[in-house]
C-alpha cells in the first residue's frame, strides 16, 4: 500500500534532520559554524501537523547549542593546553636563598618610657620671711647638709633678745622668791622655839607657818617662769635657725643636683613654699608602662637595654626595679620602673627611651630568614629549595618568635635552604637558578634586634 503524503513528507524531513545533525556535530568538532536552516522539506508538512513541527525546531535548536558549548569547551582546552607548553618553556627564575638552621632564639620586647630622678628633694622654708641670699643655682651640685638660701633674720633675732630678757626677769624673780622663803622658813623656826617658851601664841606660830608655806609657792612659781622663758628663747632661737635653709635628705647619694630653681632673692615667701628642686640622677629612674600580655614576663632585677635618640648608637644597661601590682584602667597597663646607672650623668630626667627587655628564649627552635616569608591564597609560607637545587616547592609554615632578621618556625621542621629573593617569580614546582654570590654565608643575619613578634 502506497503512503499518503504527509506521511512520505514527515520521513524525509526525519532524513534530512538526522543529515543535518550529523553535520552539526561534525563541523563543530572541526571548528567552523553549525548551520541553523531547517530542512526544504519542513514546506511539505502539513498544517495539521504544527505541534509536531514545533517540537522538531526545538529539538534542532537544543543539538545545535549543545554543539556550540562543546566547541567553547574544546576552546578553552586547547587554551589551556597552549598556557601550559608556554609555563614549561619559562626559563628558571633567578633568586637568592637562604638556610634553614637549628640554635636559640630569643624573644625580646621594645616598650617606650621616659626617664626622670630617682629622688627629689624640694628646698622649702619652714616658716615665712623675704628671702636674702639663694647659694646655688640651676645645675649645680649639691651635697646633703649644705645651706642653699637664707631669709632675712633681723626680726627673729630681737625676738631672740626679747626671749632672752624675759629669762632674765624670770631668773630674778626666782632668787627674790626664795629669798623671801628663806625668810619665812627662819621666822617659822623662831616662832617654834618662843611657843615652846610660851612667849607666842599658837596662832603666831601659825601665821609664820602660812607664810612659809607661800614663800615656797613663790618660788615655784618663779621656777615655772624661768621654764617658760627658756622654752620661749629656745623657739626664738629654732624661728631663727629657720632662716638657714639647708638641702637636708636621709637616702640615697651624698650629692644631687639642682634640677630647678623656683624663687628669686628678695621674694617674700610663706611656710612650705618650693625654692628648689634637687634630684638625684645616679642612678637614673626609666619609667615604662607594660600590656597585659607582657605582664607576666616581667619581674624584679630583670635586666633591660636602654636607647635614647640623644646618643645615637649607644645603649645602657639597666634593671627592673618596681613593678606595680595594678593596671591603668584607661591603658590598661602597669607602671614599671628600671634603675638605670649613670656615672657619667649622660642621661637627663625628661629623655625619651626605648627599654628592650628579654621575654623569653627557645634552645632548639628551626629558624629561618624573615625575608623568606610570603603569602599565598591567603596563606604565610616559604620556597624550599629541593635537593637538586633547581626547583622550588611551596611549603605553608606557622611562625613564632621574631629577632631582628630571624623568625621561629613552630610547625613544620623545615631543612635545607629558602628563597629569600624572588618569591613573586616562583610558583609551586618551578624552576630555579640560584646565582653563586646568593650563598647563606654572605647575607649575615642580623640577632641584635629587639623586635618581637
Amino acid at each position: 500500500m502506497q503512503a499518503s503524503e504527509p506521511t512520505w513528507a514527515l520521513r524525509q524531513w526525519e532524513a534530512e534532520i538526522h543529515v543535518l545533525v550529523v553535520q552539526t556535530i561534525g563541523r563543530t568538532l572541526s571548528g567552523s559554524r553549525p548551520p541553523l536552516s531547517l530542512p526544504r522539506c519542513a514546506d511539505h508538512i502539513p498544517v495539521a501537523l504544527p505541534n509536531m513541527k514545533r517540537a522538531l525546531v526545538f529539538l534542532i535548536v537544543l543539538v545545535a547549542s549543545l554543539a556550540l558549548g562543546l566547541a567553547i569547551a574544546n576552546r578553552f582546552a586547547e587554551l589551556e593546553a597552549d598556557s601550559q607548553g608556554k609555563s614549561m618553556l619559562r626559563p628558571p627564575a633567578p633568586v637568592a636563598v637562604g638556610l634553614i638552621e637549628r640554635g636559640s632564639i630569643t624573644r625580646r620586647r621594645t616598650f617606650s618610657g621616659a626617664l626622670s630622678a630617682s629622688a627629689e628633694f624640694v628646698v622649702a622654708p619652714k616658716i615665712p620671711g623675704r628671702i636674702s641670699r639663694l647659694l646655688v643655682n640651676l645645675g649645680d651640685p649639691v651635697r646633703r647638709g649644705q645651706v642653699v638660701a637664707r631669709l632675712d633674720q633681723e626680726e627673729l633675732e630681737q625676738n631672740v633678745q626679747e626671749t632672752e630678757a624675759d629669762l632674765g626677769v624670770a631668773q630674778a624673780r626666782l632668787a627674790s622668791a626664795k629669798s623671801a622663803l628663806a625668810i619665812a622658813e627662819r621666822a617659822l623656826q623662831r616662832a617654834n622655839g618662843l611657843r615652846s617658851e610660851g612667849v607666842v601664841s599658837k596662832a603666831e606660830v601659825d601665821a609664820a607657818g602660812a607664810d612659809q608655806i607661800t614663800a615656797n609657792a613663790d618660788v615655784d612659781l618663779a621656777q615655772a617662769g624661768i621654764r617658760r622663758a627658756q622654752a620661749a628663747r629656745e623657739g626664738a632661737r629654732i624661728r631663727l635657725g629657720y632662716t638657714t635653709i639647708a638641702a637636708e635628705w636621709n637616702e640615697g647619694d651624698e650629692w644631687r643636683v639642682v634640677a630647678e630653681r623656683r624663687a628669686d632673692e628678695g621674694a617674700t615667701v610663706s611656710a612650705n613654699t618650693p625654692l628648689l628642686s634637687i634630684v638625684e640622677i645616679d642612678p637614673i629612674l626609666a619609667v615604662i608602662y607594660a600590656p597585659e600580655r607582657d605582664y607576666a614576663n616581667l619581674s624584679v632585677k630583670q635586666t633591660a637595654v636602654l636607647t635614647t635618640d640623644a646618643y645615637p648608637g649607644r645603649s645602657f644597661e639597666a634593671s627592673i626595679a618596681r613593678i606595680a601590682p595594678i593596671f591603668r584602667r584607661s591603658t590598661r597597663q602597669a607602671r614599671v620602673e628600671l634603675l638605670v646607672p649613670n656615672k657619667e650623668q649622660l642621661l637627663k630626667p625628661g629623655m625619651f627611651v626605648r627599654a628592650t627587655i628579654e621575654l623569653g628564649r627557645v634552645e632548639e627552635a628551626t629558624i629561618l630568614p624573615y625575608d623568606a616569608l610570603t603569602k599565598r591564597a591567603e596563606q604565610v609560607g616559604v620556597f624550599l629549595l629541593d635537593e637538586s637545587g633547581d626547583r622550588v616547592h611551596w611549603q605553608p609554615v606557622q611562625t613564632g618568635i621574631r629577632e631582628g632578621a630571624r623568625i621561629e618556625v613552630l610547625d613544620p621542621t623545615l631543612r635545607g635552604k629558602v628563597v629569600v629573593l624572588g618569591q613573586e617569580l616562583c610558583d609551586d614546582g618551578a624552576l630555579v637558578t640560584v646565582p653563586e654570590d646568593s650563598s647563606p654565608s654572605r647575607r649575615p643575619v642580623e640577632t641584635n634586634s629587639a623586635q618581637a613578634r
